[in-house]
């Protein structure tokens, strides 16, 4: 049962950052790919019907993880607290900046909420992927499974480092560059015209960048935790993943060259689902390592709640997940297609 809930809540993150993700990448690269004011109103109406609906999977995620592993969330959502809280307010900072940019029909106006949506879905990037690096490098958890985090020390990977090291730095530059060419692609599928080409070219320009931090950021975690592994060499059928990862950076190159911009977005989101698919991999059963002792890791067995309470979920769960499913396939069918200046109801 527990092997059960690790993917389900693995598996809902991942769709958070596929969803969320086009959105927070549509905001990191919007001022630079815009070049008038429509332009910007047209990124902020491909994914105005959707970006709030996209953040439910964080939400739902959260409550999952506190249902089935509430060792875990105690001890993460108290050691990570601070981060925890810049993220809360870069969300909302990103929702002001979609939500007020035309309330008052002045150009400073919009500027200035057109630059919150910018700068908060660029640190939020950072953030999400610093996050991950932190689980993957460790954390100095105590005897009671508790521990607490700065946002910096020294920079290094030591027994007890901040929120942001050389290591965690690289994760966010990955997730950065990730969410922006994943941004761009959405993009690309939403839109026409001189936005719809900047967009492609975009993608097309930071593809090799995506490739080289990937790559470093794969090294780089063998090298802080060789242990990432273990998995691997135990189930060599893991191996098939990074194998998935390098065929959806061929699939973005490939098809965003031949003008098939929905199955380069397509693979995009295959690259980000096959990329936290090998970090979940590559932790099981681990939930969150010490960067101390591995006697004190929190695995599953050890967050895991009572059995009675998880059959009991899983059935509920299932159905608010068949309704949440249910819920997004209308709302994406619904708001199908490009859009432009007179298009849809979602009005910035």
């Amino acid at each position: 049962m527990g092997t059960i809930w690790f993917w389900i809540v693995a598996a809902m993150l991942a769709a958070y950052v596929v969803l969320d993700g086009f959105d927070i990448g549509a905001g990191v690269i919007h001022l630079f790919l815009a070049k008038t004011n429509e332009e910007r109103q047209l990124i902020i109406r491909a994914i105005g019907p959707v970006w709030d609906g996209n953040e439910v999977w964080l939400l739902a995620g959260g409550g999952t993880l506190y249902f089935a592993f509430p060792l875990l969330y105690a001890s993460a959502f108290s050691g990570f607290y601070l981060p925890l809280m810049i993220v809360l307010w870069l969300l909302i900072w990103r929702a002001l900046g979609i939500e007020l940019r035309m309330h008052v029909g002045t150009r400073v106006w919009r500027d200035f909420f057109d630059g919150c949506f910018a700068l908060a879905s660029v640190l939020l990037a950072v953030f999400y992927g610093a996050a991950l690096g932190n689980v993957l490098r460790g954390v100095p958890l105590g005897p009671d499974g508790f521990f607490f985090l700065p946002l910096w020390t020294n920079w290094r990977v030591a027994p007890n480092p901040g929120i942001l090291d050389w290591y965690t730095v690289i994760g966010g530059v990955v997730a950065l560059v990730a969410l922006a060419v994943h941004g761009a692609l959405y993009i690309a599928v939403k839109t026409e015209g001189p936005l719809h080409d900047r967009a492609v070219r975009t993608a097309r320009w930071l593809w090799p960048v995506l490739i080289l931090v990937t790559a470093v950021s794969l090294l780089a975690t063998i090298a802080i935790r060789p242990s990432t592994l273990r998995n691997y060499t135990n189930y060599p059928v893991a191996f098939l993943i990074p194998v998935i990862v390098v065929v959806s950076l061929l699939g973005i190159f490939v098809f965003s060259r031949s003008g098939r911009e929905r199955l380069a977005f397509l693979s995009s989101c295959s690259y980000l689902t096959f990329m936290l698919v090998g970090a979940a991999v590559a932790l099981y059963p681990v939930l969150l390592p010490s960067a101390t002792d591995p006697a004190r890791d929190i695995t599953i067995e050890r967050a895991l709640s009572g059995s009675y309470a998880l059959s009991v979920g899983l059935i509920w769960w299932g159905c608010g997940i068949a309704i949440a499913i249910g819920y997004f396939v209308f709302i994406y069918r619904m708001f199908a297609g490009k859009v432009n200046r007179t298009s849809g109801v979602y009005e910035h």
